[in-house]
């Protein structure tokens, strides 16, 4: 029997399985959604048998489907080792990247990419900036640091911006607290309040420089370095917190505080990775940004590819 089997039908069907449905696996894969249904259906006709329920949530694969599945665990890494070999005889890829942030809850996303990457490019030297970086940019032209991971594209840079993804922030208050029961904030909801950050300047804060600023709206700041002290202060009505949604996940699970969306539309931050241009097209920088955008789609909550 002649194969019709193709990287890309793999690549397809492991999307698919981390992405647990159509719609977000062709995100994954920046393809459309009928793309990647005309690429299963073509499967399932030759072989004549189906891959996956269509009304399962999150997908369901069949046997045929596990089989398929068990080829591309097989031959998917083998391929990917064996073209970044290829870089490394070409080019002699060896270098390193030093990573500035300057939102506290990177990290939550930053060392699980980390640890995949690190795997996959041994020899590159993988280091994350020592502390809170206020002007992590700065650091770039210093040559202090590889990568600054950053909020805003800013066209005066002389960089080169990568996008990650968005995300979703909400506000974290107390189930005692009078804005409890509403749907939504505002941003005169926050007037009056203490606003709970991470020790950042206003302009570094999306829910003062989207929401409160515009509106003219100013608020008490009361600051700590940890979130789980940022936590039991709104536990305890000591003020509003802002955070994106999977840095507040489990304490959310726990039921400890509630979370609000903050607007009607819902508040939306933008995480992107700034190098030099010299940098930028470092096939291990490359497969940096593709490395943590995947492993950030599939595994943090309300998050989106830029």
């Amino acid at each position: 029997m002649q194969s019709i089997l193709e990287l890309r039908h793999l690549k397809t069907l492991h999307a698919l399985r981390e992405a647990g449905n159509l719609l977000r696996a062709a995100t994954l894969l920046n393809v459309t959604q009928s793309a990647l249904s005309h690429q299963i259906k073509q499967l399932e006709d030759h072989h004549g048998a189906t891959l996956f329920e269509r009304k399962s949530v999150p997908v369901r694969f069949t046997p045929a489907g596990e089989r398929l599945l068990k080829l591309a665990d097989a031959v998917l890494p083998q391929v990917a080792e064996s073209e970044r070999d290829l870089v490394r005889m070409a080019q002699g890829v060896a270098g390193q990247l030093r990573i500035a942030v300057e939102c506290h809850t990177c990290f939550d996303w930053l060392m699980p990419a980390m640890d995949i990457f690190r795997k996959r490019w041994p020899e590159v030297e993988l280091d994350i900036v020592s502390g809170f970086q206020a002007d992590p940019v700065g650091l770039l032209y210093e040559h202090r640091a590889d990568v600054a991971i950053v909020a805003e594209v800013d066209p005066d840079e002389k960089v080169d911006y990568h996008a990650l993804f968005s995300f979703e922030i909400v506000a974290l208050v107390a189930h005692d607290h009078p804005l409890a029961a509403k749907e939504y904030l505002v941003a005169e909801d926050f007037a009056g309040d203490t606003l709970i950050t991470y020790p950042v300047p206003d302009d570094m804060l999306d829910v003062v420089r989207q929401v409160l600023k515009p509106a003219g709206i100013q608020t008490a700041r009361r600051t700590t370095e940890l979130t789980v002290a940022m936590l039991q202060l709104v536990a305890s009505r000591r003020g509003i917190a802002t955070l994106p949604i999977w840095a507040a996940q489990n304490y959310l699970t726990r039921d400890y505080v509630l979370a609000k969306r903050i607007t009607a539309k819902g508040l939306t931050g933008r995480l992107y990775a700034a190098c030099l241009p010299e940098v930028s097209q470092q096939p291990y920088l490359v497969d940096f940004v593709s490395t943590t955008r995947e492993s950030c789609y599939v595994n943090l909550l309300s998050v989106e590819l830029l």
